[in-house]
This record gives structure tokens, sequence and C-alpha cells, in this order.
């Protein structure tokens, strides 16, 4: 190691110290150890353009193990992405763009959020996707437009994950080759050593996941590490780990233990780090001018990587001028002129399933949407969500087929990755109660607003016969509660069409709750359906001039409220009937608009076969709602929905116990 690269990743180890010191919170520990390969990586390998953080053919940088953060601001201030001194300064603070672990959208540089371990690990293979799909799809002889690494690094913590472990393995079988993972193997846990819990042979692992695997003995030798590096690029058909030996808190009079993992140094010990290796004690956030002009040689070499891009890409489009104008649309993020004129229209002679329209609505828009690309966790012969006329990943990584296993986390977090990468649009699908399993990822492409899609059938307990292990009940209500998640609940085909409309426009996260069993079909004729999905909850039927109480319902419950109307017709009590397909887009309505469809001198009653919790806000205190305070039953479904009082009899019975009840209360507020 020459003294320039010394003082270089001397100059990244303490801008990170400093930040976590300045702070009085974070993680010194990984910066100290890591900063060596990291320097290696953005100094040496990484073909990356400071000028331009969202150039397309990049190669991506995720920081798995999130809680180094302050090493990441630091590199990327080092390397002239617009992250200046002043930001590190701000570490941890309100409103910098320096967040306590990376969030995507806030720091120039950062590609994914991640903290919560594992989930950059999983991204990174979707990232991983993304790029062998696109290279596939667009590259010609003599054109590889998309031609890069994903590179992640990552801790212990991060391998002991579940997800890490669905993640690498789909990367194994996919033969993901151009993605190079870094594993800080300091042997430190947060609790002490890793011993403690975690003694598996990680290097047999991973070669039983079908991996590359290299051991490093020294996270200070860059020679060897730069060999590594250059093996694993020379290995096509494998993802490459590359398992390096760190001493975590390195220099520090807590190097090599637990104290050096989550806390600031503290003045004292800091003071003793910088003696030891040789920095100034009595400077912070202090860049020697030759460390600092070494480390910016990164912007001369990003803006030549993307000059000599742009030439190529400019012969391609002279040779290639239809595909490169699809290219260049995907990447924008725009969906193609008139792509909805190829959405279906749905007769209502027919009833069908929403999960088997979504099917038919994706084999409608293949050819006009060809960003769009997903698969399901093992269930697609359930879940209707394959496409018919294109080819599995897997055999051909220009098929738009991913057959992801039963691994809905890793499913879910790789979405998140290719959705972030850029240039698609993609999507997992599963059983509505298996969201469970995807949760946090599902939190994580809210907090990006990544365009990440999750399309869940089986949508209640009409389910049936497999029972309560298999039928949701609160996940309506949870997901329904996540920030920046756009809920879709159609209750039927025509209004299925309109979510997926909407889900492919809106550019941000969503979930479709989609039916097993068949229902009928709303006459576009008749009901708005696709201008009533646009604003998230519509009237169907209005009751009248003045009706005498409100119905609201998604999905299928839908039809047993239009049932229960009827009835109550023939008794002489008007009902307003609602269909409310999306929580998330009736809240951007007007107040207007939302008292237009929820008049406040309406009693009303709700009806969904899940948890009630939500419906409150819209009903109010003395409204009511008929909803699942229990788990469901093994039965056929019909006989389960009726047994737990969705059938249209009880929300006729139930709508006029609402009456009665709210009668009284109006006249003795008049009298």
């Amino acid at each position: 190691m020459s003294e320039l690269d010394q003082l270089s990743i001397n100059a990244l180890r303490f801008l990170a110290v400093d930040a976590v010191e300045k702070a009085k919170s974070g993680h010194p520990g990984a910066p100290l150890g890591d900063s060596p390969m990291t320097y290696l990586l953005f100094h040496e390998f990484m073909r990356h353009n400071p000028a331009n953080s969202k150039w397309t053919n990049r190669d991506r940088f995720v920081l798995s193990n999130g809680h180094a953060s302050a090493m990441l601001y630091a590199v990327l201030h080092l390397t002239g992405y617009k992250v200046a001194i002043e930001d590190l300064q701000q570490f941890r603070q309100y409103g910098s763009i320096t967040p306590g672990h990376p969030e995507y959208g806030d720091t120039d540089g950062v590609e994914v959020t991640t903290g919560p371990l594992g989930q950059g690990f999983a991204m990174g293979v979707g990232m991983a996707i993304a790029e062998k799909h696109l290279a596939a799809r667009y590259n010609r002889p003599g054109y590889d437009i998309v031609d890069h690494y994903t590179y992640v690094m990552c801790g212990d913590g991060d391998l002991m994950e579940g997800v890490s472990h669905e993640a690498a393995s789909l990367a194994g079988t996919l033969a993901l080759g151009k993605m190079i993972y870094f594993y800080d193997d300091n042997l430190i846990s947060l609790d002490g050593p890793t011993a403690l819990s975690y003694t598996e042979d990680v290097t047999g692992r991973f070669a039983a996941y079908h991996w590359h695997v290299q051991m490093v003995d020294d996270g200070n030798d860059l020679e060897a590490i730069s060999l590594a590096i250059k093996a694993a690029q020379a290995v096509k058909d494998q993802p490459s780990l590359i398992r390096v030996r760190t001493v975590i808190g390195y220099g520090s009079p807590k190097a090599g233990t637990n104290k050096a993992h989550g806390e600031a140094l503290g003045p004292e010990a800091t003071k003793e780090t910088k003696r030891k290796l040789n920095w100034p004690e009595d400077k912070s956030f202090y860049v020697p001018e030759e460390a600092a002009k070494n480390w910016l040689q990164a912007v001369d070499k990003g803006k030549k990587y993307e000059q000599d891009w742009n030439d190529l890409f400019a012969r391609y489009k002279r040779d290639f001028p239809d595909v490169a104008a699809e290219f260049e649309r995907v990447q924008s993020g725009v969906l193609a002129t008139g792509w909805e004129k190829g959405l279906p229209a749905f007769p209502v002679d027919k009833p069908i399933a929403t999960r088997s329209a979504g099917g038919e609505i994706m084999d409608a828009i293949v050819d006009a949407v060809p960003e769009l690309i997903g698969g399901a966790a093992d269930l697609t012969s359930s879940t209707r969500t394959i496409f018919k006329k294109s080819g599995n990943f897997h055999l051909d990584p220009a098929g738009r087929n991913i057959f992801f296993g039963v691994r809905e986390f890793g499913m879910c977090a790789a979405v998140n990755g290719m959705a972030v990468h850029g240039g698609l649009i993609p999507f997992g699908s599963t059983f509505f109660c298996f969201s469970d399993y995807c949760k946090p990822a599902l939190r994580l492409a809210a907090l990006m607003h990544a365009h990440s899609l999750f399309v869940f059938t089986h949508d209640s307990i009409a389910l049936g016969e497999d029972g309560p292990t298999h039928q949701p009940i609160e996940q309506l209500t949870m997901l329904r509660a996540m920030p920046h998640m756009t809920d879709f609940r159609p209750a039927d085909a025509n209004e299925t069409v309109a979510a997926w409309r909407l889900a492919l426009e809106r550019k941000q996260p969503a979930f479709m709750a989609l039916s097993r069993q068949n229902l009928p079909v709303l006459d576009p004729a008749k009901y708005k359906v696709a201008e009533g999905v646009q604003k998230g909850a519509y009237i169907l039927q209005d009751g009248g001039a003045s009706p005498d109480l409100l119905i609201v319902a998604s999905g299928a419950e839908v039809w047993p409220v239009l049932d229960a109307a009827a009835a109550l017709k023939k008794e002489g009590i008007s009902a307003r009937v609602v269909s409310m397909p999306s929580f998330r887009i009736f809240e951007e309505q007007p107040d207007a608009y939302q008292k237009q469809v929820f008049p406040d001198h309406l009693p009303a009653l709700a009806v969904e076969a899940g948890a009630p919790m939500c419906w409150w806000k819209y009903v109010g205190r003395h409204g009511d709602v008929i909803g699942l305070e229990r788990f469901g039953a093994s039965s056929p479904g019909p006989k389960v929905l009726e047994e737990l009082g969705f059938g249209a009899d009880n929300i006729t019975k139930r709508a006029k116990q609402l009456l009665e009840r709210v009668r009284p209360a109006a006249a003795a507020g008049k009298s």
C-alpha cells in the first residue's frame, strides 16, 4: 500500500469517525475496518460518475450494513457527489441529507435505503436481475449498452437474517454473474463475539448456493482485495462473495470488540485512534490536499466513463433507432403513449375472480408495457401472475417471468432492488396472508417511494378450505396504515382494470388484494367504474334523493351489500351503496368530494371481511362495521362468509339495527 493510498483511506476513516463523534451517535467500528476496501472499490474499480449519480450504466453500490452510513456519506463527499463537509457535520440531525441510515432520495449517490439488515443484500440481487434482463433485452452485438456490476457490502448481521438466505439461493439459481458482494467478516456483533450465535461455515454455505467464493485474510491488504475483485469479475455465470477478515474499530482502543460497534468512540478514544494512525489529533473533518486530489480523480474518470457510454449509445441509436427509443423511454420511467388502449373491458355476463382478471390484464398489456416484469413465490398457477407470451428468466434472461420460489421476503426485497435500479416496473405475488413474510420489504418500498408492485390474491376468508392459517384478517388494515403505500381491493374485473392502470401510472408502491372466488362484473355503462376507482371510493347506488343510510364495502363484499340494499328497498329503506377500492387514493381527494361520498348526516355501515379498525374513521362513532375480530375457519368459502356474517341477510339485519339505533338519537336531538 502506498503512502497516498494510506492517507486517502485514513481521510475516509476519520471523516466518518468525526461525523459520529460530533453527533455523539452512530457506528464508528465498521468505517474504521471497512475503509480500505471501500477506497479500492470507489477509487479503482467502480464505473460511476459523481457528476451524474443517475447515469444509466453506472455500477451500483449498496451498503447493506447501513449502520456504516457515515462511511458512505464520507466516500460520496470525497469522490465529488453533492455531499459537502457541512452535510457530514450534520450527520444524524433533523432535516440533514446524512441521516442515521442511508435513505434513497435524500442523498446524492445513495442507491437504496438500508439499515434493516439483510434487505440491502436482497435488493442487490434485484439490481443484478434488472441488469441481466435489460442487457438481454437491449444489448446488440458490439453494443453492450447495459453492462455494469452490482457491488454490495454486507456484514454478519446481514448474513444472519433469513432474507439473505432466500436472496443468496435465488441469485445462485439465476446465475447472476454481475454481482460482487464483500462480506465484512470482523467476528463481532452488537452483543459480543459472533461465536455466541453464528458458527456456520459461511463460505461453504455460499458455495452450496452456487456462488463463487474467495477469502481475503487481511482487510488492509489492497493487493489481495484487488486480485479477488478481478477474479470475481472474470466469473460470468456465478455471483461472487469475497469474504474479507477485518478488525472492527481498527486502530482504536476499542478495536476488535463490540464496544466499537454502535456508539461514538468518545473524545479521548478518538484522539488515541488518530495518534495510532498518524492523524492530526486536533483536526476534525480534515482532508489533506494530496488525499483530496487523489479521491477526486473519480470526477474526471466518471465523466469519461459516461462520455464513452454516450458515444456508444449514439452509434447504437443510429443503428437500432426503435430499440434505442424504447430503451430511453423505459429508463425515463414514462409509459408508452397509448399503452392503456390495450386494457381489456370485461363483459357483465361472465363472473370472474379478480385474480383471474388480473392475469388477463397482464397478458393484454404485455407488449405495450415491456418494462413490466415479475413473478410469484411458487404460486403462479394460483395468483395468475405469469405472462403467457414471455419466457422464463432463468432459461432466457430476456424473459419476463421470474420464478422466485417460496421466498416471499426475498422476492419482495428483490422487487425493490429492480424498481430502484430503473428501466423496469417489477412485481411480486403471493397469497395475501403471506404478505406477513414480506412486510419489511413492503415498508422499505414505501420509504423509498419505489415503483414496486405487489399482487396479493386469495384476499379474505373466502379462500375457504385452507383455513385460518391462509385466510388474511389484519393485513388490509396493517398495509393501509403504511405511509406512501397505495392499496387496491377491487370489487370486480373492471375495477381491477382501473386498479392496474393506476398502479402503473402513479409511480408509487402499491399492492392489490384480489379474490380467489368468481365475482359478478360491474357494467361500465351503468357504473362509472374507471372514474370511481381513480377517486378511491365512489357511489354505486345513490339511494334516491334522500337515502336513509349508507353502506360501504371494498372488494368482494360489495356484492352482498348490493343484495342487501335491494332487500332493504323492498322494506321501504333506501341505502346508498359505496365501493371503496382504495383508501389511499380516496384520502387524496378534496374534502368536498369526500363529504359528497360520505355525508355527515347519513348513518353509515361498513362491510369488509377483515379487521374493522380502519373503517371507523368513515362510519363515525355512531356508525357500524361488519368485520372480523377473530380468525377464519376451514370450510368452503361461501359457507365461511355466511357463518361469519358477510351474507346479505346479516348485512340487511345490521343495517336495520343501525337505523333503529340512530333514529331515536336523531329525534332526541331535534327535540
